[in-house]
């Protein structure tokens, strides 16, 4: 049974994993303990490993240093403390945020000022886990928040960079071709970012208007009435060891009780996968498709500095039947954000888009940048490509799926911040109607907003772009694909009698490694290309390494005999965190023995997609761990 708790109480559960100063309190939270309270519990409950400034070394083998159990209890014989709220939301990206602010804007519109909003982020800190090109189209924050850029606004978002000027390639190996952009690429009045540096800013304005935050906390379960509609979602407990077993450190999790929970958990979220099949809501959609995208952020020779400037290219270093592109922005003062989305439908196995990413930096139209210059990050995260086919049912009982969770993101615009935010204040405008009109309802159905996407630009966008990313898997490959892409957006755009499917899912996309010769990538300079485990230190991830492992296998020996054989082992090569690997083993039957590293994990979550077996589900780990992203 949970017991019901205040959220004073909460404040006072040792799972802040994240620093005192990231996030402010709430103004309208009477119940909160006063900021200097709340600093000094952050900084007696934080784990000690982070207290004492440690960060683990990144690795390839595996430790042994694990705490001592207790075989005394079953942990999940303890109940859980429970809070109760109106409206929960998980994940603290921009359909998250803009959720949060809309609702709590028209709660405080209402005078309804004890209408209570909560957000919950497995990070640390709001953006800490946040990954994107990023050029903004600015529609939705406009409408969200009017003066976000406006001098007289005291605190408006001041890292965004005016858009100036648009360039697309076709490369070659040693060659750079113009090429025309479609125009849905155009980004006339658009503005480069760190979605990073934005999304901790909206969680700043989220809070002014009295939205309850709490980085640090992993929700890992999604709670159920007796009518099977959604209760709410429970955090991950914490002190388990790597067996499985309660330590001295054990804590239960929590139950956060909503009677609308929306869940803004990003591509390939955790719990809306659990969503998504207990409620069966693809059973009018297609599978969804994905892409890797791989980025670093780079200081350069201001004298090659062209500030606003945007590039895209297609073509080298990619074959032609490997769908994806490379990008170049320049932002700020003297930065560019560089990157790489490689389609995770490859049928190569022998193609490791991390070493793909490598070589693209060679490449004249980015070395002749990025020399003389100096690697500040990097990040990796998936994305979904499957756009309007792919769009599951979006609402549930008690609940719905916001932002890239659901797959609003626009592949041919290379746009999705701007449906991400708009879906959630359409799903904030559906929640706050449907709970005032029923007060007296543990849950609701949010009918209005799947009526509100379909009347949305969402949708229409969508919609008519709906044919441009399918195009690519016709015999002709990208060529077939840029054709096709060219005549849908200055001819047809959109308005054809018919839908392409999507191929097979990308796991399935996988082909035998013996009908590919294999890929020797040339060795990292160390000045433009870098070796992986130099770039996974960029990321500043963290994760404590005695706790069951997050990358769920069951049978680890099973797994590498169901994969090895045929794929050589590809999830060496599709991680871009070093997680996987093969170690020579004599006592295996293969010769090699299957290993994960966890702790370079970087949450990515490409093995749950491309894995050819589907026998790895990524788990969250304990709140506050992963990534710690600066300027993504």
């Amino acid at each position: 049974m949970a017991s019901r708790v205040t959220t004073a109480s909460i404040l006072k559960c040792s799972r802040f994993h994240f620093q005192p100063h990231a996030i402010k309190s709430a103004p309208r939270a009477a119940c909160l303990s006063p900021p200097h309270i709340r600093r000094n519990l952050w900084l007696q409950h934080r784990p000690a490993s982070i207290l004492a400034g440690q960060r683990r070394r990144l690795s390839t083998s595996p430790r042994r240093r694990l705490a001592e159990v207790s075989d005394a209890f079953d942990p999940r014989q303890q109940g859980r403390e429970s809070d109760q709220v109106d409206v929960c939301i998980v994940g603290g990206g921009p359909a998250g945020l803009s959720a949060a602010i809309r609702l709590k804007q028209l709660a405080n519109e209402a005078g309804n000022e004890d209408f209570r909003v909560l957000l919950l982020e497995k990070a640390g800190e709001l953006g800490d886990h946040i990954v994107s090109g990023n050029v903004v189209e600015p529609s939705a924050l406009a409408e969200l928040l009017p003066d976000w850029h406006s001098e007289d606004n005291p605190n408006r978002f001041e890292n965004a960079t005016p858009a100036t000027a648009d360039r697309m390639r076709f490369l070659t190996k040693g060659g750079s071709y113009w090429m025309p952009a479609p125009p849905q690429m155009n980004n006339h009045g658009n503005y480069i970012i760190s979605l990073n540096q934005f999304s901790k800013w909206l969680g700043e304005r989220a809070e002014e208007v009295g939205v309850e935050i709490y980085p640090g906390f992993a929700a890992s379960e999604v709670l159920y009435h007796t009518d099977g509609s959604v209760k709410g979602v429970a955090t991950n407990d914490l002190g388990i060891s790597r067996e499985g077993k309660a330590k001295a450190s054990f804590e239960r999790g929590m139950e956060f009780h909503a009677r609308a929970t929306l869940l803004a958990e990003g591509c390939h979220g955790s719990l809306t996968k659990q969503v998504i099949k207990k409620f069966d809501l693809r059973r009018d959609s297609q599978h969804q498709t994905y892409g890797l995208g791989i980025k670093e952020v780079w200081e350069i020779d201001p004298a090659k500095f062209k500030k606003g400037e945007v590039t895209h290219s297609m073509g080298y270093p990619l074959d032609k039947d490997t769908y994806g592109g490379g990008w170049m922005y320049h932002f700020g003062e003297n930065m560019v954000s560089i990157g790489l989305v490689v389609g995770l439908d490859y049928k190569n196995p022998w193609i490791a888009p991390y070493e793909e990413f490598q070589k693209m930096k060679h490449h004249p139209l980015y070395s002749s940048v990025l020399e003389g210059g100096r690697c500040i990050t990097y990040a990796a995260r998936t994305l979904n490509e499957g756009g309007f086919q792919s769009i599951p049912k979006c609402s549930f009982p008690g609940g719905a799926l916001i932002g890239d969770t659901a797959g609003f993101l626009n592949v041919p615009k290379i746009k999705g911040t701007h449906t991400a935010m708009r879906s959630g204040m359409l799903a904030a405008e559906a929640a706050y109607t449907a709970l005032t009109s029923n007060p007296d309802s543990s849950s609701v159905f949010l009918y209005d907003y799947e009526d509100k996407l379909r009347e949305s630009t969402i949708w229409s966008e969508l919609k008519q772009v709906r044919n441009m990313r399918p195009s690519f898997h016709s015999p002709l490959g990208l060529y077939g694909g840029i054709l096709y892409s060219g005549i849908e957006a200055y001819v047809l755009r959109g308005m054809e009698p018919w839908t392409f499917k999507h191929g097979a899912p990308d796991h399935a996309a996988t082909k035998a490694a013996d009908r590919y010769r294999k890929i020797e990538y040339p060795k990292p300079d160390g000045k433009i290309s870098f070796d992986i485990l130099t770039s996974v230190n960029r990321t500043g991830t963290n994760h404590e390494e005695d706790q069951p492992v997050h990358l769920q296998v069951k049978d680890w020996d099973k797994h590498a005999n169901m994969d090895y054989p045929t794929y050589q082992g590809i999830e060496n090569r599709f991680c871009p965190a070093a997680v996987y690997e093969y170690v020579e083993d004599e006592g295996k039957d293969l010769g090699v023995r299957f290993q994960i590293n966890a702790q370079n994990c970087v949450h990515c979550k490409t093995c749950d997609i491309k894995d050819p077996n589907q026998d790895i589900n990524w788990a969250t780990p304990q709140g506050g761990e992963g990534p710690k992203y600066v300027l993504t």
